[in-house]
């Protein structure tokens, strides 16, 4: 039998594909691209305002709790955005790839190795928050109430990992399956949980204990912890397009989420370890400053889980599209995407700019505050566009599986940031405007650096699954 003989009869012979999968395959992009993401953007936003209540709650108890905040948030964001989008996103695209080539079974067996993973990578978090938490946070600056009070929600919040681990495992395997609305649905109510029990533990309304800051904490591990099993009992019911079967543990299976979620997960490590060290750069002109800064950087936080929202669907239809040898189709994908947004981000980030008190009033009106963050907001809000363009290709390059250059580009914004914010202020005396022009163009770039791999060919050499697919 010839090879294209042969090839025809492998996929004749292959289960058929499911109409979800075949609309990923053959719909519009853009369309298909919008309704998949339009669920989750629409969640993330509400993710977005759920995360500026959680902020302005803690606000409540004064300067010094946004202060401890602003030291754990990046810590927090590590593990949210390595779970959700670093190795979350391995899982994803495992999944929709094994979906895309009609290997079903491969599918299924994918989503225990999942949990696996996740619940080994949760036991670290614990652990080692646990054991060095206190120490990191003295040394990013924090002193006095304002490390006690970053201690305790450290405590509280990353005893509870498993919790944000699980959830985030779990919606990735089902996002994987093309599925955006059932996650964006439980996030939903997650989040409504959240903004009626964060500020009742907080206060100590009617029954409940007055918690002060470990409230949030508390109130954040309860709804996320709610949500897995929201989302472990739609896979257990046979209603999705996979479900956890094949208990025997496979390294090949751990390989096809880990070549994707490992350097996803590196990449995340360093978007959040230059947020960590400009931190600690910061932290020497003072507790106002500090949280100025940090209320700043949450509305740069802020765009990764709305640029998430389109970025789930651009792992799914990616991923899809390479995993049936539509290369061309998934690099479409990609620029839409990628367009979208540098839009949503760039306009954001413009607005910050003109208008800083309009956001950082929603926290404070401590004017020192007020002016570290305007100072930010002025000089790295113009740079969001790159970063949300950037972001996009990032997450269309896990569908694709190929994440180097992405990893690159966050090495890059890291020794951007970090030399550049030590060099303004130990050699050129800059202060804080030397140290956030620093962090604005290593924005800038890190979103040029994934533009141009993807337009001058990074996704063209054979990945492993094309390779076993080829006759």
């Amino acid at each position: 039998m010839s090879g294209a003989a042969a090839a025809g009869a492998a996929i004749a012979a292959a289960p058929a594909l499911s109409s979800r999968t075949r609309r990923l395959l053959e719909g519009p992009v853009a369309p298909t691209l919008l309704r998949l993401a339009a669920p989750n953007v629409l969640v993330m936003v509400l993710q977005a305002a759920v995360s500026t209540l959680d902020a302005v709650f803690v606000g409540w108890l004064g300067s010094d709790a946004l202060a401890g905040v602003s030291l754990v948030f990046p810590l927090v964001m590590l593990m949210q955005t390595m779970s959700a989008g670093g190795m979350g996103g391995g899982v994803a695209s495992a999944v929709a790839r094994a979906l895309g080539g009609r290997r079903h079974e491969e599918a299924d067996a994918l989503v225990v190795h999942a949990l696996v993973i996740a619940v080994i990578m949760a036991a670290a978090f614990t652990v080692l928050l646990e054991l060095g938490g206190p120490a990191l946070y003295h040394a990013m600056g924090g002193e006095g109430a304002a490390l006690a009070s970053a201690a305790l929600y450290s405590r509280v919040l990353f005893g509870g990992a498993l919790a944000y681990w699980l959830f985030n495992t779990l919606g990735s395997v089902i996002r994987g399956t093309g599925n955006m609305v059932l996650p964006a649905s439980v996030m939903v109510g997650g989040g409504c949980l959240y903004l009626a029990l964060s500020p009742a533990l907080i206060l100590g309304w009617g029954p409940l204990p007055r918690l002060g800051i470990a409230g949030a904490a508390a109130a954040s591990v309860a709804s996320f912890s709610l949500g897995s099993l929201a989302l472990l009992g739609y896979l257990l019911s046979g209603r999705s397009l996979v479900r956890p079967r094949g208990l025997r543990l496979r390294w090949p299976l751990f390989r096809e989420i880990l070549r994707v979620g490992a350097p996803g997960s590196l990449n995340t490590i360093l978007t959040n370890l230059t947020v960590v060290l400009l931190t600690g750069l910061v932290g020497p002109f003072g507790a106002p400053a500090l949280a100025g800064y940090g209320l700043g950087a949450r509305l740069e936080y802020l765009q990764i889980p709305i640029v998430f929202g389109l970025g789930s669907g651009l792992v799914t239809m990616v991923g899809t599209s390479m995993g049936a040898g539509h290369r061309a189709r998934a690099q479409r994908v990609a620029w839409a995407g990628a367009a979208m947004a540098a839009g949503v981000t760039g306009t954001i980030g413009i607005l910050a700019a003109l208008f800083p008190h309009a956001w950082l009033g929603l926290f404070t009106s401590d004017p020192a505050v007020l002016a570290a963050g305007s100072g930010y907001l002025r000089i790295v809000g113009p740079c969001y566009g790159f970063f949300g363009a950037g972001l996009a290709l990032y997450f269309a390059s896990q569908g694709a599986g190929r994440l180097l250059w992405p990893l690159l580009s966050a090495v890059v914004r890291l020794a951007i940031a970090a030399a550049g914010g030590w060099l303004a202020t130990r050699w050129l005396g800059a202060g804080l405007p030397g140290i956030f022009a620093a962090m604005g163009s290593a924005l800038v770039a890190m979103g040029l650096i994934n533009v141009a791999a993807v337009h001058f060919g990074a996704w063209r050499a054979p990945g492993p699954a094309a390779a076993r697919r080829s006759p």
